[in-house]
């Protein structure tokens, strides 16, 4: 039973962020659009904690990878994760299980009451996020040719604020989530499945 339950969450935090794919901003200057994945990232880490949550965004890139329209602005395919962008994609995996690390640990040595777990849960969010900017801005550099700066000040910097407000709102939910999941019993109190 709490095989098939971990199946079914990773399924489903797999498909929330194939749907978070759908809606996309382009910028002009970048070939890296404003999308809604990151909160994805963001929940599968901080609910399903740091292995299923990597495992969650593995099933949404091997969707993509297949063929699935899953990636941002329906991209799908070997050539996506090659392109300017892939990075990103197996930043995604990288961040959730960063996510799932940071929440764990936060809600083992400080968690007190809602305040304190929605900052650890920002606090995760932060760091998950810094890491899919690191693996997107290598691939960029390395793929476009642009130097490091550069590709961090195309890839990295124009999202900042805009995914700062996305995982504020994120952390909130995964706060309520979390506590919920608790109270059915279909997590532990340590955030385990």
């Amino acid at each position: 039973m709490k095989n098939l339950r971990a199946l079914i969450l990773v399924s489903l935090f797999a498909a929330m962020t194939c749907i978070l794919s759908i809606f996309l901003i382009p910028l002009p200057f970048t070939p890296v659009p404003i999308t809604l994945q990151i909160i994805g990232v963001a929940l599968s880490g901080a609910i399903l904690g740091a292995r299923l949550g990597l495992y969650s965004l593995a099933l949404y890139t091997l969707l993509g990878v297949i063929g699935l329209p899953v990636f941002a602005g329906g991209g799908s395919g070997l050539g996506a994760l090659a392109g300017p962008t892939g990075g990103y994609i197996f930043g995604f995996m990288a961040g959730a299980y960063v996510i799932g690390l940071l929440t764990h640990f936060g809600y083992q040595k400080f968690s007190k009451g809602k305040v304190s777990k929605y900052f650890i849960q920002l606090s995760a969010m932060a760091m998950g996020i810094l890491v899919v900017y690191t693996f997107g801005s290598l691939q960029l550099m390395v793929v476009t040719g642009m130097s490091l700066p550069q590709s961090v000040a195309t890839g990295a910097l124009p999202f900042l604020v805009p995914d700062l407000l996305k995982i504020s709102a994120a952390a909130l939910v995964a706060v309520a989530l979390r506590d919920g999941l608790i109270k059915a019993h279909l997590i532990s109190s340590s955030g385990e499945i």
